[in-house]
This record gives C-alpha cells, sequence and structure tokens, in this order.
C-alpha cells in the first residue's frame, strides 16, 4: 500500500474496536485525533481539529491516512502490535509535548506514574500539571496514557473511563488485580 502523507487535505473516519468505535483525525503531517468512545458526548468535528491545527485545507472522510491508523489499531487490538509507527501532530503547548514524548516512551505492557513522567522531563514537582497534561493527550493508546496509574498503583482518571482503561492494561498484560481498585467502578469517582 503506498501512503501519501503530504495529501493537502484532512481525513477523518471512524474503526470498530472491541471496546467501541474510535473516531480518527489526520493531518498531512499525521494523526491529529483519536477520540475513545465514550470519551465525550458530542460528535468529533473534523473542520475544528483543523482549524485549531491552522490546517485551512478540505476535509475528507477516509483516505491513506486514515487506513494506515485503522491497520495499527486492528493489529494492536488483535494482539499483533506492540509499538505503533505512526507521524504524529498532536496539537500543544511545548510543555505538553514534553510529557507526551514522554508517555509515548512507556512500553507495552509497563505502567508509570505522574511523577515518574514529571522527573523524566525534568520538572520533578510538577506532577500535578503533568496529569493535567496527560488529560489533554489528543491520541490515546497511541500515545498510551492509558498506561499512567497513580503512584500507589492505582487506577486513575482516563478520558475512555476507568473500565476502558482496565481492559487496555489487561489487554497488555497488565492485570488489573494488580493494581488497587478502590475507585474502579462504573459511575465512580476517579479523584
Amino acid at each position: 500500500m503506498r501512503v501519501r502523507w503530504n495529501r493537502p487535505t484532512v481525513e477523518h473516519g471512524g474503526l470498530k474496536t472491541p471496546h467501541g468505535v474510535v473516531t480518527i483525525v489526520c493531518g498531512p503531517k499525521g494523526v491529529l485525533k483519536i477520540e475513545l468512545p465514550g470519551e465525550r458526548k458530542v460528535r468529533v468535528d473534523p473542520a475544528a481539529i483543523a482549524k485549531k491545527a491552522k490546517l485551512d485545507l478540505p476535509i475528507e472522510e477516509g483516505g491513506d491516512r486514515i487506513e494506515r491508523v485503522r491497520d495499527e489499531l486492528t493489529e494492536y487490538f488483535e494482539g499483533r502490535r506492540r509499538k505503533f509507527r505512526l507521524p504524529l501532530a498532536p496539537q500543544g503547548t511545548p510543555f505538553q509535548h514534553a510529557v507526551w514524548d514522554a508517555v509515548y516512551a512507556i512500553g507495552f505492557g509497563e505502567t508509570t506514574s505522574y511523577g515518574a513522567i514529571a522527573k523524566a522531563i525534568g520538572r520533578p514537582t510538577a506532577f500535578r500539571a503533568v496529569g493535567a497534561a496527560n488529560g489533554q493527550n489528543p491520541i490515546p493508546i497511541v500515545i498510551p496514557c492509558h498506561r499512567i496509574v497513580g503512584s500507589a498503583g492505582h487506577l486513575t482518571g482516563f478520558g475512555g473511563g476507568l473500565p476502558l482503561k482496565a481492559a487496555l492494561l489487561a489487554h497488555e498484560g497488565i492485570g488489573v488485580s494488580n493494581l488497587r481498585q478502590e475507585q474502579f467502578a462504573y459511575g465512580a469517582s476517579t479523584t
């Protein structure tokens, strides 16, 4: 398959996963957004995402870039992919990018904490800011924010909800029975 990443459009599409449909938006330089099932009650607006990325380009459904993302996500959910090789183009501040780069480096089947990420980016006291940046991650699963757990090993907030976070961790061989689960229940607080 020939992938044309420099095609001047913004592409969008969905992918049915074992956990529901994810929505994908890609620009010419890479993935801009992956919206998890249940993450928001409003529909993803590719035009708004393109505007935020300062991309004044036509919007089209499907395309080579969307197919590549679908292929890699499908391989991940089928257990055939542990590392994504997609070009990424998340929109954020330099601090957010530093956090997302550190989160991207967390290996398949591994977890870490906000404090460890803060130390890794040279800001050891900024664990709350790291948590906020992690919460703004526009490309979950690929930038694996689900691999961040509380410093005591408990499940912490996740845009797709704690049940999805637990399912993704279990998919990677991290049993939630090994993690504290006081807050792990549908509708429970995530603070």
